[in-house]
């Protein structure tokens, strides 16, 4: 059985998980935004379309303050094109 398609999984969720994933790690540990996606979508195709909402939401919550994203340690915009992004707690 496959997880909720894309369009099916609210924005809501997505900070959920992101939340509920960072809070299972230690503390400064980060999570990559395709855990998320894995997380809400079982199979392949839907997990990776997920994967432009999962970094819109990830944004999102960097603008107010609530998650740290970094690229090679450094802070960045989830949305900016340059590769992986890691996400977690602010410090």
């Amino acid at each position: 059985m496959s997880g909720p398609q894309a369009g099916a999984v609210t924005d809501a969720a997505i900070e959920d998980t992101v939340f509920g994933l960072l809070s299972a790690r230690r503390p400064g540990a980060t999570i990559c935004p395709s855990e998320v996606a894995r997380a809400l979508a079982a199979d392949e195709a839907a997990w990776r379309a997920l994967m432009p909402r999962v970094r819109q939401v990830a944004q999102a919550l960097a603008e107010a303050g609530r998650l740290h994203i970094t690229r090679g340690g450094q802070p960045v915009d989830a949305l900016e094109a340059g590769g992986p992004v890691r996400l977690g707690r602010p410090d």
